[in-house]
């Protein structure tokens, strides 16, 4: 395994932090560049002064995931070819750098639950580069109002899954989050989704055992 491919522990890029382990149970969000309008951000972070800082990142988290699931921005993957490009990323090397566990393709942002099984930053990097370069080649053919080039937010949030609880929990708030936002009535009418009806796929599902 070259250096680069080695999994990094804990770090960081400047702003979240990440963990990063092999076999590691990972709950991953990534979201498009023009998802949060700066005025939001800026506000956001105003409003956070006045919080203990050990409650910060948690209140940003949760506010940001409330901002996200409001549908601004171009909103782009709610169209169904850009849905249909990312959900085919996903699954593409399901089984060989990770195992596909639920995913979400939002229209502003994709969370994803997977069994790492290879670095985490380059797992995640090969999904975005992907699906933003055919994002951008498309953006005028279909009409994807793609602000400034730039088609990702750089960064992206990870969570390690605890325990069986921590993992039914992450599942059902992936499979419920088209609910929430008010998508769709059921999980299960969401297309992009592991709960979709028509995968067939048992909701009733448990954490892989460890090996």
């Amino acid at each position: 395994m070259t250096e680069a491919c080695k999994p990094k522990g804990w770090y960081s890029r400047g702003y979240l932090p990440h963990f990063d382990a092999p076999l590691q149970l990972q709950a991953i969000t990534f979201r498009l560049a023009d998802s949060l309008p700066r005025e939001i951000l800026r506000e956001l972070e105003r409003q956070l002064l006045s919080r203990p800082e050990r409650e910060r990142a948690m209140a940003r988290r949760r506010a940001i995931e409330h901002w996200m699931d409001a549908g601004l921005g171009c909103c782009a993957l709610r169209h169904p070819r850009v849905a249909a490009v990312m959900e085919e990323t996903l699954l593409h090397f399901d089984a060989e750098r990770y195992r596909l566990l639920a995913w979400c393709v939002m229209p502003n942002h994709v969370h994803v639950l997977i069994e790492q099984r290879a670095s985490l930053p380059r797992i995640v990097q090969s999904w975005k580069s992907y699906t933003g370069r055919w994002a951008l080649a498309h953006n005028d053919e279909l009409a994807l109002g793609i602000p400034e080039g730039r088609f990702w937010m750089r960064d992206y949030w990870d969570r390690y899954i605890r325990d069986q609880d921590h993992f039914d929990a992450v599942v059902a708030y992936i499979h419920s989050n088209p609910v929430t936002a008010g998508l769709c009535s059921r999980p299960e009418e969401w297309r992009w989704s592991s709960a979709w009806d028509g995968r067939g796929v048992d909701l009733d599902r448990e954490a892989p055992a460890s090996p």
